[in-house]
């Protein structure tokens, strides 16, 4: 009875919650309110989510047959311009609305003319949130549109605009052009990083033939310009993907497929484009209107599923294989760069995040297409269909190998860790999330670094010299490495295809080495081994590059360290040479436990570089460039780029 009385006053204290609490936010109040629920965050990416949103529309003009260039400007007050030559915004009043369709797309969720009749067709903006956001997330925002012989013109301000849509003159022009400066208030950056954006406006460029799109950056000191134009499509992709590789079929398979209604309209298109190499690594990319579909969906499964059969099918009716000696799909698709890129009226999104193809009927399209395409590709040039099937053949042993050599490396409980070849100083605390791993260079760097840690959360994994450079190796052989061994085992989460992140015991994993170009390749070696066989651990922020200093300054009892040339000559210019005394590093070996504590470990002073897969195209391919066969672009590359990093994390 108590209780119930307790319970009764706590309720009759309690805040009132009823029908008056309820909010109804109005326009575009709900976006400038919970931004992160429209482009996902605030920070770097969300930011490029915008002009994200404004170029896919110029997009869908391309894809109406409308639009056949783009142009796209950093301006020098930190805004962005995006321009096309498609058929410019509706101009005319929207009765319903009394307003102007150009103020109504511009300032309403869900407004515009993908949501049913002619306008378009094909269009990956349908499960966007739309202009309106990018309106709604600006200080300032400004239409431009070239209709008609006339210009016109609207401006906004957070949304609202200062007054309706007028004409400013008249041209000869078509189009629109949308000029906007991101919010300052909302976003935790308003800096447009240029080479994200380029990755991005040359991949739109490979998948949509003959379309011109330029990127150009006025922003004072930071000037250059890039045009991207691709006549053979996603072939030059293919071509681009596999530029540092040596390929084994004589040119790409490709074919463009459409299927038409009943009415003789496309329904849809499949474009499909794919060679194999002489690596080891997996490389897909798939599409859907544009769309970058990063979990696959339908329309890859039907390519997966397809290769797989024509492959065994070939390889049993040559008496290459037995009946019994199936392939798997993995051991088929060994070697292989490819992109699928599908455009069709209705697509269905899995999620929000438009990252997974749902329609079941591409499925069985681009499954049909293939048999019969790439099944007559094998029957016209035997030597090279045999060559890819024994290619196939020793994956599928060396996979067995490596299963054997996989199971050794499984860790059985936490508490072997002491056990371990890469003589592992484990940490005491047992919650993942707080705890970190440093992969340290060296034997004696590793045992100072043991000295100068936080025993409670930090651990210390020292690797002698260089790990194997995965690139240039099956799996069989990674398993064998015994540096490559002990990180598997200390992270605690497997490999490859078994990795599951659930089980790493470690929330960071910071790879700390010399800075100089031997402590470079070093950590790109460990980078190459994540992404190939890890990506989970950099897609999910878990790697990072820990940055020691270069230099230690002394003036009288008073320590400096400087992690830069930059840095220690501004210091010496701003306060002098009188009586100092200058200590260059010359590896993580002259540093003592105290001065590795408080330069490189110590979490309120150390500078970690945070390993990012912001674009993985341009990933693939650099990890190729580096870790491939020519080593004189690898070491121009190392010499000119310390580290691979995106983002800083102090």
């Amino acid at each position: 009875m108590e209780n119930i009385q307790d319970e009764s006053e706590m309720l009759s204290k309690s805040t009132k919650y009823d029908a008056t609490e309820i909010q109804v936010l109005e326009g575009l109040e709900p976006v400038r309110k919970r931004p992160g629920m429209y482009i996902g965050s605030t920070d770097e990416h969300g930011l490029h989510h915008l002009v994200t949103e404004v170029v896919d529309n110029s997009i869908d003009e391309a894809l109406a047959g409308y639009c056949t260039k783009i142009d796209v400007v950093l301006c020098e007050d930190g805004s962005c311009q995006v321009s096309d030559n498609g058929r410019g915004i509706p101009t005319g009043i929207i009765e319903k609305e009394g307003k102007s369709a150009v103020e109504v797309v511009l300032t309403k969720l869900h407004a515009g003319g993908k949501f049913g009749g002619e306008g378009y067709k094909i269009s990956g903006g349908l499960h966007g949130v739309g202009v309106s956001c990018v309106n709604a997330l600006s200080t300032n925002l400004k239409a431009d549109v070239y209709q008609n012989g006339n210009h016109y013109f609207i401006e906004f301000r957070r949304g609202f605009a200062v007054e309706p849509l007028k004409i400013i003159g008249t041209t000869e022009r078509r189009g629109t052009t949308i000029t906007f400066l991101p919010d300052d208030t909302i976003f935790e950056t308003t800096e447009f990083n240029y080479d994200t954006l380029k990755n991005r406006f040359r991949e739109i460029a490979f998948l949509n033939k003959g379309l011109v799109i330029t990127l150009e950056d006025k922003r004072p000191g930071r000037e250059r310009r890039d045009e991207f134009e691709f006549k053979g499509g996603i072939v030059e992709f293919v071509d681009f993907l596999n530029k540092e590789r040596t390929t084994i079929l004589s040119y790409p398979v490709y074919f463009n497929k459409f299927n038409h209604n009943e009415n003789g309209e496309v329904e849809n298109e499949i474009e499909v484009c794919f060679q194999f190499n002489d690596g080891y690594s997996e490389t897909i990319n798939t599409y859907a209107n544009n769309i970058n579909t990063q979990e696959g969906g339908t329309h890859l499964e039907g390519f997966k599923n397809s290769l797989t059969k024509i492959i065994n099918d070939y390889a049993i009716k040559n008496k290459l294989i037995k009946d019994s000696e199936k392939l798997s799909g993995e051991d088929c698709r060994e070697g292989i760069t490819a992109v699928i890129s599908v455009k069709l009226r209705n697509p269905q999104f899995e999620g929000q995040t438009k990252t997974k193809l749902g329609n079941s009927e591409m499925r069985n399209i681009v499954y049909k297409a293939m048999q019969e395409c790439f099944g007559d590709y094998l029957e016209e040039h035997p030597s090279e269909a045999k060559e890819l099937i024994l290619k196939s053949i020793t994956a599928q042993r060396a996979r067995d190998t490596a299963r054997n050599a996989r199971e050794l490396t499984r860790r059985k409980s936490v508490l072997e860790s002491t056990t371990l070849p890469g003589k592992l100083a484990d940490c005491s605390e047992k919650d993942p999330s707080i705890c970190e791993i440093y992969l340290v260079e060296g034997d004696s760097a590793g045992g100072t670094a043991k000295q100068g840690r936080d025993r409670r959360f930090q651990a210390i994994l020292p690797l002698r010299g260089k790990i194997l450079n995965v690139e240039k190796a099956r799996l069989n052989k990674i398993l064998e490495n015994a540096e490559i061994k002990s990180m598997i085992t200390a992270f605690g989460a497997g490999i490859s295809n078994e990795f599951d992140e659930s089980k790493l015991r470690y929330n960071k994993i910071i790879c700390m080495t010399d800075a100089d170009v031997d402590g470079s390749h070093i950590r790109i070696l460990m980078l190459t081994f994540f992404f190939r066989f890890m990506r989970p651990l950099i897609e999910n922020g878990h790697v990072y590059a820990a940055q020691p200093p270069l230099y230690k300054l002394t003036r009288g009892k008073e320590e400096s360290y400087f992690y830069s040339d930059e840095e220690l000559n501004k210091n010496l210019e701003e306060f002098g040479k009188k009586g100092t005394s200058i200590q260059r590093y010359k590896g993580l070996g002259e540093m003592n436990a105290e001065q590795f504590w408080e330069t490189t470990m110590n979490p309120e002073k150390r500078v970690l570089l945070q390993i990012t897969m912001e674009d993985a195209i341009e990933a693939d391919k650099l990890f190729n460039q580096l870790m491939g066969e020519d080593p004189e672009l690898r070491r121009a590359f190392i010499e000119e780029n310390a580290t691979l990093v995106t983002e800083l994390d102090i």
